[in-house]
């Protein structure tokens, strides 16, 4: 092997790697598998994401990573190091916790230099690191509060900047938001990918949030049931979905069934034209978004269908509208409010739905 072949190799080490990794627990004398094999990769300096509902095991897999659970089976590796065995206490990464578990005798700057000072750190060196900690965090000239004296937002950066000072090579994140009122937590989705951007480490963030992990992550693993359904980008889990759980749990989808023949699958009051997928039996998700909602019949070549309207909703932004198709099948459409308030049609109108084929998504059964 070449000198050049061997930077290449230590260059694509994997920052984390979870081989066929799995949890069990007993239960009432029964084995519950709450990881049922889980392999992925997370690159260096990658935004990360677990995204999945309440027990589907995203949790589990994270505190794998750190070392506070020991898989059943499975390999999990830091930097390509096997620490499958290995204590939290000797594994670089750092966790930071819903509860932020800041002392509240200290202040900011106390909080913060705790764990050098713990490692014996040069007091020049705590005053340097934690300054620049403090500084990129945006806290600088809060160094002297209590937690007590700070809003939600602030002791969440404060415990962000406690485990980023002693210099992680991961960071991990288990639904640090979950506290903060909504308007607070998208502030801090977008503090906490600047946060990562500036330091350049790997995060790896657990969440149930589907916009959370939408907006700031690289990539995202779905967890369902202990499995990962998808680990892709968030564009292509939203526009691509690789199963139906992923199209119904990551935003609003239309899911239609049925057989799929020559590009075009049938239903009850209209027709969904799909290109480029091979026939037979499919699940279609299109996105509500993409719908366009009429009380006139749609032009040729689109895909189309007719129901009734059951419910309209105004949201500021956009308007809602349920729809119920023929078969019983309900849909769902939004329609920006670009220019005016105003609805295209009210609860009982007969209407047609349209959208281009292109926005048919297939998902073979």
């Amino acid at each position: 092997m070449t000198a050049l072949q061997e930077d290449t190799e230590v260059a694509t080490v994997a920052a984390i790697q979870l081989d066929d990794v799995v949890k069990e627990y007993l239960s009432h004398g029964e084995v519950v598998q709450a990881v049922k094999g889980v392999s992925l990769s997370i690159e260096e300096g990658e935004f990360f994401s677990l995204l999945g509902p309440s027990g589907c095991g995203k949790t589990t897999t994270m505190r794998m990573i750190a070392g506070f659970e020991e898989p059943s089976r499975g390999i999990v590796k830091l930097y390509g190091n096997n620490v499958t065995n290995v204590p939290p206490n000797k594994r670089d990464v750092n966790m930071v916790f819903q509860s932020y578990a800041l002392f509240p005798h200290m202040s900011v700057w106390e909080n913060v230099a705790f764990g050098l000072k713990q490692k014996k750190t040069s007091p020049a060196e705590v005053k340097r690191r934690v300054g620049e900690m403090l500084e990129i965090v945006a806290l600088t000239g809060r160094e002297k509060r209590r937690p007590r004296e700070m809003s939600g937002g602030q002791q969440q950066r404060v415990a962000v900047a406690r485990a980023l000072v002693n210099n992680p090579r991961a960071l991990l994140l288990d639904e640090p938001l979950g506290a903060l009122d909504l308007k607070l937590r998208q502030a801090m989705q977008i503090e906490l990918k600047r946060i990562q951007r500036e330091v350049g480490i790997t995060f790896v963030y657990v969440t149930h949030d589907q916009s959370e992990a939408l907006t700031m992550s690289d990539r995202i693993a779905v967890m369902n049931d202990g499995l990962v359904e998808q680990l892709a980008s968030p564009r292509d889990i939203y526009e691509a979905p690789a199963t139906p759980f992923v199209a119904g749990f990551i935003g609003t989808s239309n899911l239609l069934g049925g057989t799929l023949s020559g590009g075009a699958l049938e239903i009850s009051g209209g027709k969904v034209l799909v290109p480029g997928h091979v026939d037979g039996e499919v699940t279609v998700t299109v996105r509500p978004e993409k719908i366009s909602i009429s009380t006139d019949e749609p032009a040729a070549g689109m895909s189309s269908v007719r129901g009734n309207v059951t419910e309209v909703v105004y949201l500021g932004t956009y308007n809602t509208y349920a729809v119920r198709l023929a078969d019983g099948t309900e849909m769902s459409v939004f329609e920006q409010n670009a220019r005016d308030a105003s609805v295209t049609a009210e609860r009982g109108d007969a209407v047609w739905l349209s959208w281009q084929p292109q926005h048919s998504y297939a998902i073979g059964r």
